[in-house]
């Protein structure tokens, strides 16, 4: 099976089940809970769908700008993207065959690192 046999059902599978492991868990679930209302999350979900066909399927659905969005986020730190990496695998694995949850998580690494970067790295400015 390769990533091009992934489908949107199984997109949103993997996304529901995510998410609701993001929502309960103690270190991810407050920072989500603070930028995301109960009732904003079906909008959510649905535009992160967009999101992941976009990336794994190239569907052109997602218009936003995950950088901006996450700028705002308080309580966002390096380290809960280590947390929301290996949920994010957990899940993967849980939900999808092998070669697919190698290749989501496989993005899903690519874009923390991106995110991480742009949100946390300071280079020193030189006087």
């Amino acid at each position: 099976m390769t990533p091009s046999e992934l489908s949107e059902a199984q997109i949103g599978a993997l996304l529901d089940l995510f998410y609701t492991r993001v929502r309960a868990d103690p270190e991810l679930g407050p920072v989500f809970a603070g930028a995301i209302a109960d009732h904003e999350w079906p909008a959510h979900i649905a535009n992160i769908r967009d999101f992941w066909s976009a990336v794994m399927l190239r569907s052109g659905r997602y218009k936003g700008n995950p950088f901006e969005v996450h700028k705002s986020v308080e309580g966002i730190s390096p380290a809960l993207f280590e947390r929301w990496l290996a949920l994010f695998d957990e899940s993967c694995r849980e939900v999808l065959p092998p070669e697919l949850a190698e290749a989501l998580h496989g993005r899903a690494v690519q874009i923390a690192e991106s995110l991480k970067a742009g949100l946390f790295f300071r280079p020193a400015t030189s006087g």
